[in-house]
């Protein structure tokens, strides 16, 4: 059984009166059991929130700049800079040192996020990646072709590039304001996305806005590169040489060329990620530990390092940049950039301007019908993996304010339009087109929340058990299913499964047990590690008796611990440990606390009897009596019969 010690069983077995699930998912007596995740994901929508309201104040700020002292908007961010020694000097206007220094910094933390994305990210399984990049590539190609349908006469439809990309900000932002109640699978969805959309983006910038192309500074570019992936050697000292060298490359890009925020991008690509390291983990815990028993500088210092150096230096740097990037530099880019002179001759004249309309149909139609389209065409073909709570209301959503195209836009629009009157008029596009979507994108999303059926609220099982997903003890085909999700550290699972092999003990193999993840991270600081163990276990066929170990010391899980069990349970330890970071193993994880997220699980045990969620105590004869009154053919699907992970 998936059970533990005869000691925990008592444990389990005792008051079991008082073993209750929570009455209301969003009114749980036990706070300590509240499901950290949503916490992080309000922090992290209140941060995209507030630079979004920032990106929003810096346009606003430009436009009003512009129309009420155009000639001291126009002098100011034309002001030169001139930085050098002797006859080595740069020459800048403050309006190029935003767009070509601090967009670089933009792009770099855009391309530090692609790198981790493909190394460890959403983007690493083919299956969870194919919807997000297809629906990316249509969104790229569709505004593309119907601008240069609709501007083709005008001169400037070489200018495509305005429309193919989505503001990522604004996206991230918008979402958290106008978005579904439990938005998880989606943000997911449109983060993969911004990724792939980034990309093509970036590349058609350096292929098709590129001019005056000099070859020989690039070389003193890759060999720039080549010491930034080299660097990783480096014992010490590696952040003054990452620092030189990423300027060397920055100015051989200027010096050739091309745009120089594109060094950015190709520095990030080699800069290493990779999950923190258990071993490793382990040690700056050893050092923390010498420190608090003798503390001195020496130690301290030690600590520090090597509990900083378990984390991959690409997320250090997302870290560290994001706030900047989000709070200062996109806000300065908007202020330098936003800047229209709104009168009425210019807005007649966007009104007939083929690029204007070219802008709004391909951001606001074209993203739409590209992102939305593609995502209904693979969902109708069964193509890829949308999972529980990606429905297609909500894509639509998602697709509609994927034509908030700002930051790239406005970008490509000083690249490629040198008239100024059209580039005015491509700029009310762009804000037009953006507006557009935002409040597109909030009725769609008013609307699908507002007609959502009854079953999508949480109180029924959004995915179905699989016998070949999911971990199954007892037969698959049995009448009666019990589904936890639940948290290895959390003292109320380790009594629910007590109760739960007491039903078992009584009923036999009338019943199957799922046990699914829901990690409190913030009050188990183990608790996704644990998760994750317990999978790459799995992979070796010891799910339940890694759970059974698990649950058999809930106060001793560091790393080291979760090696030490699985050689006990006699497992490919070498195996294990690679299996730990792999792709699979944490996606699997991710799914689960995905699908809690879309069940609005907010505490956990959370228990499905045969489909429904099961509010009240979960003592052993109040499942049984649940078992009894729940409709046996109305048990989750199952598909072929077969053995259990």
């Amino acid at each position: 059984m998936w059970g533990r010690c005869a000691a925990h069983q008592n444990a389990a077995m005792t008051d079991v009166t008082v073993l209750r699930s929570p009455p209301d998912p969003d009114h749980s007596t036990e706070a300590g059991r509240r499901h950290p995740s949503i916490a992080d994901k309000i922090r992290m929508a209140g941060q995209a929130r507030i630079g979004a309201v920032l990106l929003l104040i810096g346009t606003a700020a430009a436009i009003l700049w512009a129309n009420l002292a155009t000639g001291s908007y126009d002098s100011f961010w034309d002001t030169h800079l001139v930085v050098g020694v002797a006859e080595f000097q740069l020459d800048f206007t403050l309006h190029s040192a935003v767009n070509d220094a601090l967009m670089a910094i933009f792009f770099f933390t855009v391309g530090l996020e692609v790198r981790r994305e493909f190394a460890i990210g959403e983007l690493t399984s083919w299956s969870r990646a194919l919807v997000p990049v297809v629906a990316a590539i249509a969104g790229l190609a569709l505004p593309a072709l119907l601008f240069v349908l609709i501007a083709q006469g005008s001169g400037e439809a070489h200018a495509w590039g305005m429309v193919i990309s989505t503001d990522t900000a604004f996206l991230v932002g918008a979402l958290a304001l106008i978005g579904p109640r439990v938005p998880g699978r989606l943000r997911v969805f449109l983060l993969a996305l911004a990724v792939v959309d980034d990309i093509g983006a970036l590349t058609i910038i350096a292929l098709v806005y590129t001019e005056d192309f000099t070859p020989l500074p690039l070389i003193v570019a890759a060999i720039g590169l080549a010491g930034i992936y080299f660097t990783r050697y480096l014992r010490g000292g590696r952040g003054p040489v990452y620092g030189t060298l990423a300027i060397i490359v920055w100015l051989a890009f200027l010096a050739s060329g091309v745009h120089p925020t594109l060094a950015g991008v190709a520095i990030a690509l080699l800069v290493p990620v990779y999950r923190p390291n258990r071993r490793d983990v382990e040690h700056a815990l050893d050092l923390a530990r010498t420190f608090r028993q003798s503390p001195n500088s020496d130690y301290a210092r030690a600590a520090a390092n090597s509990l900083r150096e378990s984390i991959s230096i690409n997320e250090r740097l997302q870290s560290a940049y994001s706030p900047y990037v989000a709070y200062v530099i996109l806000p300065l880019f908007a202020l330098a950039n936003a800047g229209v002179v709104v009168s009425p001759e210019i807005l007649m004249g966007a009104l007939r301007s083929p690029v204007t309309l070219g802008i709004i149909v391909g951001l606001v139609v074209g993203k739409f019908v590209g992102v939305f389209g593609s995502s209904l065409l693979l969902k109708a073909l069964r193509i890829g993996d949308f999972g529980p709570g990606l429905t297609l209301d909500r894509i639509a959503g998602g697709a509609m304010l994927c034509g908030m195209g700002f930051t790239i836009s406005l970008f490509i629009v000083d690249l490629a339009i040198e008239d100024a009157q059209v580039a005015n008029e491509a700029r009310v596009g762009v804000l037009a087109a953006s507006v557009l979507a935002f409040v597109l994108a909030a009725l769609i999303f008013r609307i699908s929340e507002s007609v959502r059926p009854s079953h999508d609220t949480g109180l029924t099982l959004v995915r179905p058990v699989d016998p070949a997903r999911d971990h199954i003890f007892g037969p698959v085909d049995a009448p009666y299913t019990i589904v936890e999700y639940g948290d290895f550290q959390c003292e109320f699972c380790l009594k629910a499964s007590g109760s739960i092999q007491q039903v078992h003990d009584q009923i036999g193999d009338q019943l199957r047990y799922v046990w699914r993840h829901a990690p409190l991270q913030r009050q188990h600081p183990n608790a996704l590690a644990d998760a994750e163990a317990s999978e790459a276990a799995a992979l070796q066929g010891k799910f339940f008796e890694f759970e059974r170990g698990l649950f058999s010391d809930q106060e001793n899980q560091r790393p080291s611990d979760l090696l030490r069990l699985a050689a006990r349970l006699g497992l490919d330890v070498d195996k294990f440990e690679r299996d730990l970071t792999s792709a699979r193993v944490t996606g699997r994880v991710q799914e689960d606390i995905l699908d809690a997220e879309a069940m609005n699980i907010t505490s956990v045990p959370t228990l499905f009897v045969n489909g429904r969620r099961h509010v009240g105590p979960y003592d052993a004869n109040s499942l049984i009596r649940a078992l009894e009154q729940a409709n046996a053919p109305a048990a989750s699907p199952v598909g072929v019969p077969g053995a259990g992970a």
